[in-house]
C-alpha cells in the first residue's frame, strides 16, 4: 500500500491529465456532450419518486423529511460507486495500448478511471447541495464530512476495481456479473427504501445489511446531509468498514500484482 501511494504521489500530474481527456472523451461526438451523463440519474430519482412519494405514498423514513431530500444524499454515492465500478472493471482491456508498454505503471490506470469518476460525483454533491436549498434546508457543519466519505468511498472503489479489473483481463464476463450484481446491491444497500418504512421490518435482518460496506457510506451521506451526525458517533461501524476495506484493498493489490506479468500476453 506505501508503495502504491508512493507511486500516485509521483504520478499524480499524469493520472489527472490523463483522468481530464478520459471524462473529456466519453462525449465526442455527442451533441449534448456531457448533459447526457446527468439525464440518465436524474430521471432515475424522478421515476422513484413518483413511484414510492407519489404512487405507494410512502412514509418518508425521517420524520419531517421529505422522501426526496432523503432519498437523494444516498442515491448520489451509489451513483458514484456504480460508475466507478463499471468503468475500472474494464480499464485494462480499454487502455490495452498502455498496458503494453513495460515503462507504463499499470496500477494506476483504475486510479484514472476512480478520479474520472470523481468529477461527476463533485458535479452531482453541488447539485445535490443546491436541491437542499430549494428546500429551504440550512447548511449544516456536517456537509464538510462529504469530503470524508468520498475519500471513503474511493478508496473501496480503487480495492475492489483492482480486483475485478485483474479478473476481465483473463475472464471477460466479469463486466456483465459486475453489472448485475450493481443492480441488486441498490435494493440490499437500501438506498430506496429503510426498515423503518415497514411495520414488521425483521429486526434480525439489520445488523446483516450493515454488514455491507456501501451501508457506512450511505448512512454516512444521509447522517452528513440530513442528521447532523459526525462519523465518530459510529465509532464501530467506521472501524468496520476501514478494516474491511483495507483487507480488500491489501487483496486487490497482491492479486493485481501476480497476474499483471500476464496481461500484455493476453490482451
Amino acid at each position: 500500500m506505501t508503495k502504491l501511494m508512493r507511486e500516485l504521489v509521483k504520478n499524480r500530474k499524469l493520472i489527472f491529465e490523463l483522468a481530464k481527456a478520459d471524462f473529456r472523451k466519453r462525449f465526442v461526438g455527442s451533441y449534448f456532450g456531457v448533459i447526457w451523463m446527468f439525464v440518465q440519474p436524474i430521471v432515475t430519482v424522478l421515476i422513484y419518486f413518483m413511484i414510492f412519494q407519489l404512487g405507494f405514498k410512502s412514509v418518508p423514513p425521517i420524520p419531517g423529511v421529505p422522501y426526496v431530500i432523503w432519498l437523494v444524499p444516498g442515491i448520489v454515492p451509489w451513483f458514484f460507486f456504480q460508475e466507478a465500478m463499471n468503468a475500472g472493471t474494464g480499464c485494462l482491456q480499454e487502455y490495452h495500448y498502455l498496458v503494453k508498454k513495460v515503462v507504463f505503471n499499470v496500477e494506476v490506470l483504475p486510479v484514472i478511471k476512480l478520479v474520472s469518476c470523481l468529477f461527476v460525483h463533485a458535479i452531482f454533491v453541488m447539485i445535490m447541495i443546491a436541491m437542499f436549498f430549494c428546500y429551504g434546508r440550512l447548511p449544516l457543519a456536517t456537509w464538510i464530512q462529504l469530503v470524508y466519505y468520498s475519500a471513503a468511498l474511493s478508496v473501496l472503489i480503487l480495492a475492489l476495481t483492482l480486483i475485478t479489473a485483474s479478473v476481465q483481463v483473463f475472464f471477460r464476463d466479469m463486466a456483465q456479473l459486475v453489472s448485475i450484481l450493481l443492480q441488486f446491491g441498490m435494493w440490499l444497500v437500501p438506498i430506496m427504501w429503510a426498515p423503518e418504512m415497514f411495520d414488521n421490518f425483521p429486526p434480525k435482518v439489520l445488523p446483516i445489511l450493515k454488514l455491507n460496506p456501501i451501508h457506512y457510506i450511505v448512512t454516512g451521506y444521509r447522517d452528513s446531509m440530513i442528521a447532523g451526525n459526525w462519523f465518530f458517533e459510529r465509532p464501530m461501524q467506521t472501524v468496520y468498514y476501514w478494516v474491511v476495506t483495507l483487507v480488500l484493498l491489501a487483496l486487490g493489490l497482491r492479486l493485481f500484482r501476480k497476474l499483471r506479468p500476464h496481461f500484455s500476453d493476453v490482451l
